[in-house]
């Protein structure tokens, strides 16, 4: 089951369509709570006629399919270079020469972005169902990659099992990285990241996703209760390549 509503970023002054999944089963017993994960990109997540390049997750279908029952908040994206402002913590020149000769730089709204989430969004998920408050996770790929994993750094006590897909940390990997050495993260229980072969996307090459995700992973290894790295053969960058990992995600995420 579904339901869509607009929300207003007030740090960020934007209005915002969330896309929720509710499992089979909340409608059967009306004393039952569930676990909440956050997604970025929400538009992409569940039916390929409102992804944006007509391709999707596929994520309810999965869920409808499978034993673990969770509520699924899915965030849509801003459009063009407003999206990388948004998932992007830091401000960064390294996309400014692709995107747009006029700005010298992108991103430095995830901050505004990711207190959205925490201090309107979460709060308001947690009023209008039935959730387990202290049962919230966050996912996304690419740039939600690189903004999930903030996410759980600055708020490690909130999103205790994060899922980083394809994630690209060459935007901010400094900073990112910086974040990681001094954040206490000892209270994320699940750290899943991946990333594929064939990644590359406009200037940015394969071997540079690889390198940049495998720093971060090293990082993590030692601040994390449990954290998985899997490099993928062949896998591109696209939601495809992403729905075909969505079983080993939420089985490491929930499961075992």
């Amino acid at each position: 089951m579904y339901e869509n509503f607009e929300v207003q970023i007030t740090p960020l002054k934007r209005k915002r369509q969330i896309r929720i999944y509710l499992p089979n089963t909340y409608g059967e017993d009306v004393t039952r709570r569930y676990p909440v994960l956050y997604m970025h990109d929400g538009q992409n997540l569940y039916k390929d006629a409102d992804a944006g390049y007509g391709m999707s997750w596929r994520i309810g279908d999965y869920l409808d399919q499978s034993d673990l029952e969770l509520i699924v908040v899915g965030i849509d994206c801003n459009e063009g270079l407003k999206r990388l402002d948004e998932y992007g913590p830091w401000k960064s020149n390294e996309m400014s020469d692709v995107f747009s000769a006029d700005r010298q730089s992108i991103g430095g709204k995830g901050k505004e972005y990711v207190e959205f989430i925490v201090h309107e969004l979460k709060p308001m998920i947690d009023e209008m169902y039935r959730t387990f408050p202290g049962e919230t996770s966050m996912a996304g790929s690419s740039m939600g990659g690189l903004i999930s994993t903030y996410a759980a750094c600055v708020h490690p006590n909130i999103f205790k099992r994060v899922a980083s897909i394809s994630s690209a940390y060459w935007f901010n990997q400094k900073e990112i990285e910086a974040l990681i050495k001094e954040s206490d993260l000892s209270n994320i229980e699940r750290f899943y990241m991946d990333i594929g072969t064939k990644e590359n996307t406009e200037s940015i090459d394969d071997l540079t996703y690889i390198n940049s995700s495998s720093d971060i992973y090293q990082l993590l290894l030692d601040k994390v209760q449990d954290c998985r790295f899997d490099i993928v053969e062949g896998a591109a960058h696209n939601e495809v390549a992403w729905r075909e990992r969505v079983p080993v995600i939420f089985d490491y995420l929930y499961k075992g």
